[in-house]
Order: structure tokens, then C-alpha cells, then sequence
């Protein structure tokens, strides 16, 4: 994942590698130039937020923050929080400060689908900058990695994984509107608040007919198994006036569905703060009739100079995506 800095640098993290590299264009000419190890030592560091002179990290159970050095390094980092649930089968933590100030902070379930241990897993969690007074934001989520709020209206969105092993085309991919207090009915539920057939439990006192309709419904959904992964609203000054307000989302796209799907970034048109539908903005990973790709989509960031930037992991690199004008 990653962010755009004020300082020129876009920093971004690298899970397996356990660091994170701020990149700079010293030229001018669009491309990274310089590249520095900003942090390193951190095994499977993914969630990045800046804030102030400062930026924000989780791996799977921690979270530090580290202050903006003049060299573009993070100077020493201290934790502020280290007992996050492990990670399981979602190990990729997201972190992102809201309106209000208080750090947000995504946790992937451990399992495919299966009633959690620990209460943390397969929610939101909300904590003040310092890590205290933390508290579940919002449940039943079983992979929300990319997630936001809209600049308008400022309430959160994002945009969460559908379990697999459902066929090609269900659960689908949910676009939900994230309440304080909500639950969106995993693992029981997916979809317009539609009991999973293929999970066997019942929610504990009740059936999941009847736990369903208490849920939140999905806003919008999406083809099943897309795997959204990096948000992002657009406010920048350089694409045209009617992206503003609209997100881009990261579909990193199927590994086990029998015509793959995903693979691109895809636009969602928001009108008076609400959405309305989506389409295809950067696509062409898919070849060969979609029978093999070349590329797999993560984070999506917009620049201080309103570009918009995605990283593609498979490939090693970043994509920077600017408006040239009819």
C-alpha cells in the first residue's frame, strides 16, 4: 500500500520484503528517480496513513508511527499498539485517519468463513492517534481493505471480499456504507442480507434467516471474486471536474474462478454524495481471452498534483495515471 507525502515522496510498503521505500521524482519527469529504504524490520507491514510529519504502519498485530525525517526516512519508530488479532488467512491490516481525527484500522478475518475466536477479527477497529480508547467500529467484515470517506458528505465507505468457494458468481463483492455500530453479516450473511446456504451454523440464539435482516445490506455490489483491494477518493485538481467525489478501486482479481475477473481499476461514479454505479478505468491486465494475466493490482493513491498512482505487486511497479486532455 501507500501514500503521497507533501515532501515529494510516495512511501510505500512492501509485505514480504517487511520495509517500506519512500520514492521520489527529483526531476520532474514523472518517474521515481530516487529511491531510499525509509523503514525496514517490519515482517508483513502492509496499512499505511499519514498524519501531520508523521506516518502510520500495521503489520498483522502492530501498529507504529514514526516522524518524517528532512532525509525522507521515518525516524524511530515506536508502537502503539501490539496485540491486534493474529492475522490468519487475511493477514493485511489498512489504516486510515478519519474526519474526526481517530485512526481507523481494518481487520481481515482469520478463516474463509467460520465463526471468529476473538471479537477484533472481521471488523473495523477506531482508536485515538496515541492508540488508546481503541473499539470495534463496525463487524461482520470479512476482508475490507480498501476503504474511505467521501469528500463530500464524509461518511465511510469500503469496499469488502465476498468468501469463495461459492461458484463463479457468488457472494459478490459488497460497496458498503460503514455505520458506527453496524454489522454487514458475515460470515452468515453476504450480499442483500442473503443467508450463506454453504455455511452450516446457525448464529448463536437465532437462524441466520432472521440474523440476516437485521444486517446491513451492501449499497452496491460487485462480480464475485474481483478481490478489491486499495480505495481512493478523488480531489485532485488534474483529471477533469466530474471525478471529483468519485473513488477508484483496485480489483486484484480471481485466482480460482473459472473465467477470471478483476484484474483492473474500476471507477465509482458517486452523484450527491451517493453512489451510482461503476466502470472500467485502467484495464488491459487481462490476455489471451483472459486466460492468463500480467499484472496484479493493489494500492491506489492520488498525488499532491492530483495524479493518480497504482501499484501492481506482480510486476514491481507503480503506475502513475495523469490526464493528457482530449
Amino acid at each position: 500500500m501507500m501514500v503521497a507525502a507533501p515532501n515529494g515522496a510516495v512511501y510505500v510498503t512492501r509485505r514480504e520484503q517487511g520495509d517500506v521505500l519512500a520514492l521520489t521524482d527529483t526531476d520532474g519527469d514523472g518517474r521515481a528517480d530516487e529511491i531510499k529504504t525509509a523503514a525496514a524490520g517490519l515482517p508483513l507491514v502492509h496499512g499505511i496513513a499519514l498524519k501531520g510529519g508523521q506516518i502510520y504502519l500495521a503489520t498483522d498485530t502492530k501498529v507504529y508511527v514514526g516522524d518524517i525525517q528532512d532525509d525522507k526516512t521515518l525516524g524511530g519508530l515506536h508502537t502503539i499498539i501490539d496485540d491486534l488479532p493474529t492475522g490468519g488467512q487475511h493477514a493485511n491490516r489498512t489504516l486510515a485517519f478519519g474526519p474526526d481525527g481517530m485512526l481507523y484500522i481494518t481487520v481481515g478475518s482469520t478463516c474463509n468463513a467460520c465463526r471468529e475466536t476473538d471479537q477484533e477479527s472481521a471488523t473495523i477497529l477506531r482508536a485515538r492517534p496515541d492508540g488508546s480508547e481503541r473499539a470495534m467500529f463496525a463487524k461482520g467484515l470479512r476482508n475490507t481493505i480498501g476503504f474511505g470517506w467521501h469528500p463530500g458528505s464524509g461518511q465511510l465507505w469500503g469496499m469488502d471480499h465476498g468468501s469463495d468457494w461459492r461458484g463463479d458468481d457468488q457472494p459478490p463483492e459488497e460497496l458498503n456504507l460503514i455505520q458506527p455500530g453496524g454489522d454487514y453479516g458475515w460470515p452468515y450473511c453476504y450480499g442483500a442480507r442473503q443467508a450463506d446456504p454453504f455455511f452450516s451454523q446457525e448464529p448463536p440464539g437465532t437462524t441466520k434467516a432472521a440474523y440476516c435482516a437485521t444486517t446491513k445490506p451492501p449499497v452496491l455490489t460487485y462480480q464475485a471474486h474481483s478481490a478489491p483491494i486499495g480505495m481512493a477518493f478523488y480531489m485532485g485538481a488534474q483529471f477533469p471536474p466530474e471525478y471529483q467525489g468519485d473513488a477508484f478501486v483496485a480489483m486484484r482479481g480471481s485466482w480460482n474462478r473459472s473465467q477470471p475477473t478483476g484484474y483492473k481499476v474500476v471507477r465509482v461514479r458517486f452523484q450527491n454524495g451517493w453512489p451510482a454505479g461503476y466502470e472500467d478505468f485502467m484495464s488491459g491486465f487481462l490476455i489471451e481471452d483472459g486466460a492468463a494475466h500480467f499484472g496484479r493490482l493493489a494500492g491506489v493513491a492520488v498525488t499532491p498534483y492530483g495524479s493518480l498512482l497504482v501499484s501492481d505487486d506482480a510486476n514491481g511497479v507503480i503506475y502513475r495515471v495523469s490526464w493528457a486532455g482530449r
